[in-house]
């Protein structure tokens, strides 16, 4: 089905206590209007509402908007039932896109929830559970991890060998809050024969981009300067470190679909042969947790 025909089943969530911000961009460089492209006939944008419904549904008194700069993409989610806000096209990242989108709700949401509109395979319990974080804790932002197996380890280093920058690995503390990402891989292990004989997971954490922020976070990061490392690293997320925000670390499965966004032809592709091989997540259905099973490529954030 392509995105010309009307398919309004996405309930339009009533006004409540969180918001969950779909930020969706025409002017891909590497992949031009890439939410309205079809993976196995549903479009990206069409895929990542379905999830970000069902999380809307699990969390309670949350709603859901798409946050574009593009009419091509609102018609879109309009079609799709969705309710959508207009936002600048100079701004440059999906957090400032969220930011935007909800200071042009008429109730100001308690918490914000990025779910960006290239991730069509973050599972609804994982984008719930964030919510849950934040509300239950004491944390300013809430994003998901989880700890690699020696294989799935070996799988990164490899493919860091020809993409070093892609895949985020997370250092937490033993409260599970994060002390450091980077697109290294952390920690460094001494003696890691020793590690492997111990334990069939290895101390490595991956990150999945994906963050929930309490308001007054989100707004702070909206306004703040770029931080030193988050420059260097490429990622926003140091920003709040940089300046002493706290970041909850939630631990979930490994995902079964592997990547966490399409972001060329290529992950199109990923995509599609993920779908052929291990099933299609769509229709998104609220779920007590992710599901995990094999991946097919370390997921990147």
């Amino acid at each position: 089905m392509g995105v010309n025909g009307p398919r309004a089943f996405f309930p339009v969530s009533a006004q409540g206590g969180d918001l969950i911000v779909v930020p969706a961009r025409f002017g891909s460089t590497r992949l031009p209007g890439k939410p309205l492209l079809e993976i196995a006939g549903r479009t990206l944008l069409e895929r990542v509402l379905a999830n970000a419904t069902a999380a809307a549904g699990l969390a309670g008194d949350c709603r859901v908007v798409v946050a574009t700069d593009d009419a091509r993409i609102a018609a879109h989610a309009r079609d799709l039932g969705a309710q959508v806000a207009m936002t600048a096209p100079e701004l440059n990242s999906g957090s400032a896109r969220a930011a935007a989108a909800a200071r042009l709700q008429d109730a100001p949401p308690a918490r914000v929830i990025n779910l960006q509109g290239d991730a069509p395979f973050i599972p609804p319990a994982t984008i719930a559970g964030l919510i849950a974080t934040l509300r239950e804790g004491t944390a300013d932002v809430a994003t998901p991890v989880y700890r690699l197996d020696w294989e799935r380890l070996d799988r990164l280093r490899a493919h860091k060998e020809t993409a070093p920058f892609s895949g985020t690995t997370c250092v937490r503390d033993a409260k599970g809050q994060a002390l450091w990402f980077s697109k290294s891989i952390l920690p460094a292990l001494r003696d890691e024969d020793a590690l492997r004989a111990a334990s069939p997971l290895s101390p490595v954490w991956q990150h999945l981009g994906l963050y929930a922020y309490t308001q007054r976070a989100l707004d702070w990061f909206a306004q703040a300067p770029q931080g030193t490392y988050e420059k260097l690293e490429g990622l926003e997320q140091l920003r709040f470190l940089e300046n002493g925000w706290t970041i909850a670390t939630c631990e979930v499965d490994p995902p079964r679909h592997a990547l966490s966004g399409v972001d060329t032809p290529q992950d199109m592709a990923l995509a599609e042969d993920a779908i052929a091989r291990l099933g299609d997540p769509f229709p998104a259905q609220p779920q007590s947790g992710p599901q995990s099973g094999p991946v097919s490529e370390p997921a990147r954030s």
